[in-house]
């Protein structure tokens, strides 16, 4: 389809919802409007492409808010300016427009289709760093060929809890974890012991990075706009290389007890261990508490104990 051509004594520019009429305007593409100044008179307007439908199966709510979509994009900044960046469901790139501007290298996947097809269209120059796929089943070493990089997204809700268990299966290529998430998952990664929030993401994220709550999203700056609020973290690794203990078996008690949180260790571990094991009476004091009272190395110190007794 050919371009219409405007002549007009002024240009503007496309904002999310606006025209904006202003004195000289630069070249701007933004998703679904593309428009370039030949001369000052001169602007030439492109027939907008379709929209990517939001799809229910794949969690889909695509942020709209270009401000929040830039400051989310900023996240990646500190403190690993120099590593590459790997963006997990982009969309329709309200993040991306951003991120590609960076100083450094960027990849993005994205699982729908419909929205591949719509980065190519609108990212020509990230082209062949678009990866039409699930992350969830990504080689992650394959991605920057080995190389260490900084993981952000707009976090589909329903897979949001599995993509933070595969950074930390890949914890030692990914120094740095930034994005938005569901406020109430926010709350329980950052949250601390003898909080009703802390729990097993707490405690297994905690673990190998610090979680920083940064700030909240309201509903209303996406289509569709979720039912629950939103929240921005950023997760950094700490100085933790070893946790002193069975890293499986850590994970494999954190979980059984918070599985039943409300009873007292004696309890749930009784699920591992006989009943008549010595374990119970030699730790009788520590077996009276609950999970959300126990701090990160009193939970290292608790799978020592088990691993004495198993």
């Amino acid at each position: 389809m050919n371009p219409a051509c405007l002549f007009l004594p002024f240009s503007f520019r496309v904002s999310q919802k606006n025209i904006i009429f202003e004195p000289r305007s630069k070249i701007l593409t933004f998703g679904f409007s593309q428009i370039y100044l030949e001369n000052l008179s001169l602007i030439r307007i492109f027939a907008p492409m379709k929209q990517v439908r939001p799809k229910k199966n794949l969690g889909q709510h695509f942020l709209t808010d270009l401000n929040i979509a830039k400051r989310i994009a900023d996240t990646v900044d500190e403190p690993y300016a120099d590593l590459p960046v790997l963006e997990v469901g982009p969309g329709m790139g309200v993040m991306t427009q951003y991120l590609v501007e960076k100083p450094r290298p960027l990849k993005v996947v994205e699982i729908d289709r419909e929205s591949v097809a719509y980065l190519q269209e609108h990212f020509p120059r990230l082209y062949n760093n678009i990866i039409g796929g699930d992350f969830l089943r990504m080689d992650l070493h394959d991605v920057f060929d080995g190389q260490p990089f900084v993981l952000t997204g707009n976090y589909p809700y329903d897979i949001s809890s599995q993509i933070f268990f595969k950074m930390l299966d890949n914890k030692d290529l990914i120094p740095c974890c930034t994005g938005m998430i569901q406020h109430e998952v926010a709350l329980r990664m950052a949250s601390q012991p003898g909080n009703k929030q802390y729990g097993i993401l707490s405690v297994l994220i905690q673990a190998w990075y610090h979680v920083e709550y940064l700030f909240t999203v309201e509903p209303g700056v996406f289509n569709p706009p979720p039912k629950v609020q939103s929240a921005v973290i950023r997760m950094t690794r700490n100085e933790v290389t070893d946790l002193g203990c069975d890293e499986q078996l850590f994970r494999r008690i954190v979980k059984m007890v918070f599985g039943q949180r409300r009873k007292m260790l004696r309890v749930s571990l009784k699920q591992m261990l006989p009943a008549e094991s010595s374990f119970f009476e030699k730790h009788a004091s520590l077996l009276t508490r609950r999970p959300e009272q126990l701090s990160i190395p009193e939970f290292v110190d608790l799978t020592n104990k088990v691993a004495e007794a198993l």
